[in-house]
């Protein structure tokens, strides 16, 4: 269930061009057949990566083959087990301005935990979020994208029957890249975050069918990745797995409880290997991707409602998240679901991220936990700028690209 294999184990640090792990989509755009308290960064990563074209009218045409200029667009769409997210930027300098965005919680994974498929609800609510993204990116006409799918996609046994009515349904070709690119695209999302210092971080993704775990050797301006693993327990699988208990505090706390030994047991091959770089005399360092980490520092600022700025950078004491997790995990769905920046949309599952959060503290005890609302779209969004160039042939749909 869990890969615990490093990717790129053969990049060194500051390598341009290293092994890439994944497939990608490599197709033109075409509209579908008819059918029936802060501390910002401020310096970008580079790395190349695996890239697709996309026609920027939706008319077909001759392959684009020079390199692009400043004002042409790119896009990146992560359709995950939770939310469909989709940016779209063009570079500016060594960084980019995003011209476009779009997120949506569709809950892709719900109750494939326990049936192993996708179901017919959760397809059509992915389906809808897929169709306005198709529309941005017409209207935006996108140079080069890299759409991807994760765990949901990956798990499913009707996964590649999805992929497929994704195609046929909006044009978009849906890559569904292994744990390890979904780790490794994080990292370069995020890692300028990290905060400023000497010795070994680890940087987390909690998904929403699966958490990654990246250990790294940050000097450089590409981190060099050491270990990491994948566990299948995201925000929605793990609510789903776990029985409900909610009828009383002492039963949720009870639920909570066996949500973090669920989820050590998994993390425990991964601890085993990390222990001696947890121990060591330097300050480790530890920074956090997803939904879960930026509410709950929402939460710890006291937001009103969700503000980007205030949270993407910002650095909290673990003790802080810890006692903020704990006192979630205490109330009912109907507490959670007035508070400010968590609401109904995120009530039932935040729970499950608090116990991915503590388990990883157990693991890497970090003093300050570092939030990133960045990722894996911004780390496609670095390769595909970083690449710059768009395929050569018109006729393969699917091709794998190495740069």
């Amino acid at each position: 269930m869990a890969d615990f294999s490093p990717p790129d184990s053969d990049r060194r640090q500051g390598a341009r061009g290293g092994k890439t792990s994944g497939k990608v989509a490599d197709f033109r755009y075409k509209r579908p057949a008819p059918t029936d308290k802060t501390k910002p960064g401020t310096r970008p990563a580079r790395r190349s990566d695996a890239h697709s074209n996309v026609h920027p009218n939706g008319r077909g045409g001759e392959p684009r083959t020079a390199a692009p200029h400043r004002g042409q667009a790119y896009a990146a769409l992560d359709l995950g087990t939770n939310n469909c997210r989709l940016l779209i930027a063009r570079p500016a300098g060594e960084n980019f301005t995003v011209i476009d965005a779009f997120s949506r919680v569709v809950r892709l994974g719900e109750g494939l935990a326990m049936s192993g498929r996708l179901s017919d609800a959760a397809m059509e609510r992915a389906l809808g979020a897929l169709r306005v993204c198709a529309e941005k990116l017409r209207r935006r006409h996108v140079y080069l994208a890299r759409s991807v799918a994760t765990e949901a996609c990956r798990r499913a046994v009707n996964g590649a029957e999805f992929i497929e009515r994704v195609r046929q349904e909006t044009g978009i070709v849906l890559d569904v890249i292994s744990a390890q690119e979904e780790a490794r695209l994080a990292v370069l999302g995020c890692h300028i975050l990290l905060e400023r210092g000497q010795g070994p971080a680890v940087i987390f993704d909690i998904g929403g069918g699966s958490t990654e775990l990246v250990l790294i050797e940050p000097d450089g301006p590409v981190p060099r990745i050491l270990d990491w693993q994948s566990v299948p327990w995201g925000v929605v699988s793990l609510t789903d797995m776990v029985a409900r208990g909610e009828r009383t505090p002492e039963g949720r706390l009870a639920r909570y409880a066996e949500m973090r030994r669920v989820v050590a047991e998994s993390f425990a091959p991964f601890a085993e290997r990390i222990a001696g770089a947890a121990e060591t005399e330097r300050e480790i360092r530890l920074l956090g991707t997803s939904g879960t980490v930026t509410t709950l520092a929402s939460v710890h600022l006291e937001l009103p409602q969700y503000d980007r700025r205030a949270v993407d950078g910002l650095i909290v004491p673990s003790g802080d998240m810890r006692a903020i997790s704990a006192r979630l995990a205490a109330m009912s769905a109907e507490e959670r679901g007035r508070l400010p920046c968590i609401g109904n949309d995120r009530a039932e599952l935040v729970v499950a991220g608090c116990a991915i959060l503590e388990a990883i503290l157990d693991i890497w005890p970090a003093e300050r936990l570092g939030v990133a609302d960045r990722g894996i779209r911004e780390g496609i969004l670095r390769s595909l700028m970083a690449a710059g160039v768009a395929p050569a042939s018109d006729r393969a749909p699917q091709a794998s690209a190495r740069v």
